[in-house]
């Protein structure tokens, strides 16, 4: 796992237990499958760069905010 993606699932998990929803809430608002955001929050995949445009949109955030990893 490339430690960058870990940190990119971190942000996305922290963000969405922020806005207090579910994997299964999230999955729904962006169209993606919930196996998709459990992989993308885990690291384990490389989420295209519309996938995280969905995630952040259904977020009400920026794709650069899920990008700065300092939390």
């Amino acid at each position: 796992q490339d430690e960058t993606f870990l940190k990119l699932g971190y942000k996305i998990k922290f963000e969405r237990n922020k806005a207090k929803i579910s994997q299964m809430e999230l999955a729904l608002k962006t169209g993606l499958t919930t196996r998709t955001i459990s992989r993308v929050e885990c690291g384990t995949i490389d989420p295209k760069l519309s996938t995280l445009m969905k995630i952040a949109s259904s977020l009400n955030l920026d794709v650069k905010e899920l990008l700065d990893f300092k939390l």
